[in-house]
């Protein structure tokens, strides 16, 4: 098996406004220790809650390990489940980041579609998980949000034609623990590259025959 098919990346953000602990990076550095199988090499990186940083990190990502998947992952104050992200959305990014920034276009990439999908059924994730039994209940979401976490899922989407996901998460112990939240990002992930791995079979399948 080609290893550079199996390499995946899940991002985490850095501390912001009362998030001086964010539970998207814990959650990231849970499932580090956990791993995804032998099969798949893991990598994660920790994101600042910055636009400029943003522009230059996710690219440099999907450049340096030709991944097979990027999952980003970030918090929300309002969640109380871990929320898939369906797409993400190009304009109407007015908040300031850490530095007091925000682009001046309010948008992420000048030109580019208002809204991307991602490849992965979300809903079809959802079911999946919720049918197992993981005890961390998981919802589908269609607005991240127009803040960092959603800038950064449009970006990696644009750059990778659809194949990113976005996980939100809610703050520690409202009402699930790192370990809980460690777990879910596992089940989230490992369902992930199981339509992945179907998806990519139909096109071979209809390839060859």
């Amino acid at each position: 098996m080609d290893n550079s098919k199996r390499t995946v990346v899940v991002t985490g953000f850095g501390p912001f406004g009362e998030h001086t602990v964010n539970a998207s990076w814990v959650a990231v550095e849970e499932l580090k220790k956990l791993g995804l199988g032998s099969e798949v090499n893991l990598h994660v990186s920790e994101v600042p809650v910055e636009y400029q940083t943003v522009q230059s990190l996710v690219p440099s990502l999907w450049k340096q390990y030709r991944p097979l998947l990027v999952v980003h992952v970030g918090v929300s104050g309002m969640a109380t489940t871990v929320t898939l992200e369906k797409c993400g959305r190009n304009h109407g990014y007015k908040g300031l980041d850490n530095s007091s920034f925000c682009p001046d276009s309010q948008c992420c990439i000048v030109g580019g579609p208002d809204c991307i999908d991602s490849v992965i059924d979300m809903e079809s994730v959802c079911k999946r998980v919720s049918a197992s039994g993981l005890g961390v209940a998981v919802s589908v979401s269609k607005d991240a949000g127009r803040y960092l976490c959603d800038f950064t899922y449009y970006t990696s989407l644009y750059l990778s034609h659809g194949r990113s996901a976005f996980i939100h998460v809610p703050p520690l112990g409202k009402p699930y623990s790192r370990e809980d939240l460690g777990r879910a990002l596992q089940a989230i992930i490992r369902e992930m590259l199981e339509l992945l791995d179907q998806a990519e079979e139909k096109i071979h399948c209809q390839h060859f025959h």
